[in-house]
């Protein structure tokens, strides 16, 4: 599968939205907070110092995610999203290698992320790609989350 990278570009928006909305109204419920990163997320993410990142598999936006500057020293790896058709094709672990290589070259953060150990391939991923568990704080961003991950950069 020919897959590449893109970067955010205010006309992909609305495959950010949709690649998103899509599972977690499948899966969780659709939270506040979520509404408010997904319908305003140049404001949200890439306006607050953060990334949006798409996998595109010849015209077709297939995957999604995002860097969300957290403060000066911590960005969450959030809204990794790949859309239903296109699971089961390694597009989770095409970004994932994305992100990694990006963390690795931004070594002076720490990345860390939010899940749910019901996505067990999600959690399964990220422990492949070096995510370490870490303690889930008393009142996480998210209602669904109930693991916390961290990824230490290689230098």
């Amino acid at each position: 599968m020919n897959l590449e990278i893109i970067e955010f570009t205010p006309a992909l928006a609305t495959h950010f939205a949709s690649l998103n909305l899509a599972w977690l109204e499948k899966d969780f419920v659709v939270e506040p907070h979520d509404k408010e990163v997904l319908l305003n997320c140049k404001e949200e993410i890439i306006e607050q110092g953060g990334k949006i990142f798409f996998a595109k598999y010849q015209e077709t936006i297939v995957g999604t995610f995002a860097l969300l500057k957290l403060n000066a020293k911590t960005i969450e790896l959030t809204k990794m999203a790949v859309h239903e058709n296109y699971r089961g094709k390694k597009i989770g672990q095409f970004m994932l290698k994305y992100f990694q290589q990006y963390a690795n070259d931004n070594s002076n953060y720490e990345y860390l992320l939010y899940s749910n150990k019901f996505l067990k391939n999600a959690i399964y991923l990220y422990h492949k790609f070096g995510f370490q568990e870490a303690k889930l704080e008393k009142n996480p961003p998210y209602k669904r989350a109930d693991i916390k991950m961290i990824y230490k950069p290689q230098h």
